[in-house]
């Protein structure tokens, strides 16, 4: 039985999130798509009034006689916009390469996003924004733990498919969700191939870890504790910081005390960047590994010179690698999307190639992939069915894995996989496959 928010529920909680400080942030977004035929933009900073929907032609929303319509909410502003702006990116590059050729099923797709600044509260009204309108068939890239833990059950309790959110959190890969879909791996095998690699390939056994103070940096620093807890380990140093600030001196203090030999760091490319400059410059030099929400390409900017030898875990392939299939095509649909820059609002007239982009794509094909399963008559049960009851899920090449092709399962993470990079002196980066002293 397919779920819904009643009317007087919506407005309940959209009216509480907007109490706690949404509506100006939702007033600043607008825009509507060109809804002209199938040349025109895949993406908008959507506005959440209630608009006027004809024409549905199924009893779910968001599916229309020409277009179905996903939504996000993200952050496209703030310290972390950049990557709410590269998840945005990819998924418009992987939807405008569907338009291309007509759509899907003959019904082009259409996204429309919010700004949410990566905090909860803005994330609540806008997905309740999102249910409210009725135009929304799915949510698609949201970003971030703390806003996907507010947001996700607003979504569930709506029976909304919550597609392939920017976070390797646990609690999303929980067996009693049914409407969502993750991509990518957790943040549990990435802090343990940390681990694995830092003792198995450097012999490394001090480590400390920084981490985020919030529902992201607890997920991640839980995974390190446990990946050194299986090796009879320990953290000889913690740090951590609040969300969406720099306010990292106190931390680059109490890991400095522990004279650690490597630091796990569990946070967004601003904060990090920061604490690893000043660790430099000051003499403090272990090796330095993040997760790969930390937004790699931002990262490596922020930093310049200084960023030789720091090492990122990354959960899709090396973007930079166009001889792969999948990077290949996610090349061909980036700069085809670049020639639209002018229609389409945070879209780079020179996009560069990057992990957080590249992920937005694989989501963006993924949901292509779900909905020509479905045919002409797209349900979001057809549509979670076909994705996470699917044996395997072929995009270019890069395979995930969901059930096992006669229902879904308990399984809804498509991706194990987990690759190391490292920051180069030219401030590009390196994949690698062993740890090396000399690589650092």
């Amino acid at each position: 039985m397919r779920l819904r928010l009643s009317s007087q529920w919506r407005a309940g909680v959209a009216a509480a999130a907007f109490a706690l400080g949404a509506p100006a942030l939702l007033g600043a977004c607008s825009g509507q798509a060109d809804d002209s035929g199938d040349d025109g933009p895949a993406g908008t900073i959507a506005a959440p009034a209630r608009p006027t929907v004809p024409d549905v032609v199924s009893d779910e929303t968001g599916v229309y006689p020409d277009r179905v319509v996903f939504g996000q909410s993200a952050a496209l502003s703030g310290p972390n916009a950049e990557l709410g702006v590269g998840m945005r990116l990819g998924i418009l590059a992987a939807f405008e390469e569907a338009n291309r050729t007509g759509g899907v099923n003959g019904r082009r797709l259409e996204l429309r996003s919010l700004d949410d600044r990566y905090e909860p509260e803005p994330a609540i009204a806008n997905t309740a924004a999102f249910i409210d309108s009725n135009e929304v068939f799915a949510l698609i890239g949201a970003v971030g733990t703390p806003t996907s833990r507010s947001a996700a059950p607003v979504a569930a309790s709506a029976g909304i498919p919550y597609v392939a959110p920017f976070t390797g959190a646990g609690f999303l890969r929980n067996d009693d969700w049914t409407n969502i879909v993750n991509v990518r791996a957790s943040y549990a095998q990435e802090t343990e191939e940390m681990v694995a690699r830092l003792t198995g390939d450097l012999g490394i056994e001090r480590i400390a870890v920084l981490f985020q103070d919030d529902s992201f940096g607890r997920a991640g620093y839980f995974g390190a504790l446990a990946a050194l807890e299986r090796r009879g380990m320990a953290p000889v140093a913690i740090g951590f910081y609040p969300r969406n600030t720099t306010a990292i001196k106190t931390a680059l203090l109490d890991l400095k005390a522990g004279d650690p030999e490597a630091v796990i760091m569990v946070g967004a490319y601003e904060p990090v960047g920061t604490l690893i400059s000043w660790s430099r410059n000051t003499g403090f030099d272990p090796v330095f590994i993040t997760l790969s929400f930390v937004g790699a390409n931002a990262l490596a900017s922020q930093l310049g010179a200084i960023g030789e030898g720091v090492l990122v875990t990354q959960v899709v392939p090396f973007p930079f690698d166009d001889t792969t299939p999948v990077v290949a095509n996610y090349h061909a649909a980036l700069n085809h999307l670049a020639s639209r820059h002018g229609d389409l609002e945070h879209v780079d007239p020179e996009p560069a190639p990057g992990f957080v982009s590249l992920e937005g794509y694989l989501a963006g094909r993924l949901a292509i992939a779900g909905l020509e399963q479905c045919g002409s008559s797209v349900t979001r049960q057809c549509f979670l069915n076909a994705i996470l009851g699917a044996d395997e899920v072929d995009i270019d090449g890069f395979m995930l894995k969901f059930g096992d092709g006669e229902r879904i399962t308990d399984d809804n993470q498509g991706s194990d996989a987990v690759f190391v990079t490292q920051i180069g002196p030219d401030g590009t980066y390196l994949s690698l496959d062993r740890l090396t002293d000399t690589g650092r």
